[in-house]
C-alpha cells in the first residue's frame, strides 16, 4: 500500500481561519480601546492604551508567523529544486503518525549533518524535520528559524559579493 501524499490545504485553511479570527479580535479590541481613550477620563485613557497594546501585539505576532511560513516555503522550494528536500519515508503507525522508534533512529544522521556543516541552512532545515518527526516541535521551530537566519545571511553575502564584483 502506498502512502497518500498529504495536502496542505486543510492546514492552510485552518491557519487562514485563525488569522481571520485574530483580525476580528483586533478590530473589536481596538474599537474598545479607542472608545475608552475617547472618554478623556485618566483611568479610562490608561485602560484604553493598555487594551490597544494587545491588538498591536497580536498583529505583530500574526505578521511574524505568516512571514515565517512564507520563509519556510521558500526554503522548501529551493531545496526541492536542488534535490535537498528531506524525504518523508519513515514508517507510520496505522493512525498516520510517524513511528517514534524509526524517527529516533533517523535523527542522529540529521544532527551529524548540522555538526559537520553548522552554517549550512539546508542541514538545519532537514534537522528541523527530524525534530518534527521525533515530535519535538519546539526544537523543530528553533532549527527552522536558524535555517531561515542562515539563508538570509547567505543571500545577503551573495548580494554584497555581486555588488563588489560589479
Amino acid at each position: 500500500m502506498t502512502a497518500r501524499r498529504r495536502r496542505p490545504w486543510p492546514a492552510l485553511l485552518a491557519a487562514a481561519g485563525m488569522s481571520l479570527l485574530l483580525l476580528l479580535y483586533v478590530v473589536v479590541a481596538g474599537r474598545g480601546g479607542v472608545a475608552l481613550i475617547a472618554t478623556g477620563e485618566p483611568i479610562a485613557v490608561g485602560l484604553g492604551a493598555a487594551v490597544l497594546v494587545l491588538p498591536a501585539l497580536g498583529l505583530w505576532l500574526l505578521a511574524r508567523e505568516w512571514w515565517f511560513a512564507v520563509e519556510v516555503q521558500r526554503m522548501a522550494d529551493e531545496l526541492a529544486a536542488t534535490g535537498g528536500l528531506p524525504v518523508d519515508d519513515l514508517p507510520r503507525r496505522p493512525s498516520g503518525r510517524i513511528d517514534r522508534a524509526a524517527a529516533d533512529a533517523a535523527f542522529p544522521a540529521a544532527r551529524a549533518a548540522v555538526e559537520a556543516a553548522p552554517e549550512d541552512w539546508g542541514a538545519w532545515y532537514r534537522l528541523a524535520f527530524a525534530y518534527d518527526a521525533a515530535r519535538d516541535r519546539r526544537r523543530a521551530r528553533a532549527a527552522l528559524r536558524t535555517a531561515a537566519r542562515l539563508r538570509r545571511a547567505e543571500r545577503r553575502a551573495g548580494r554584497r559579493a555581486g555588488r563588489a564584483a560589479g
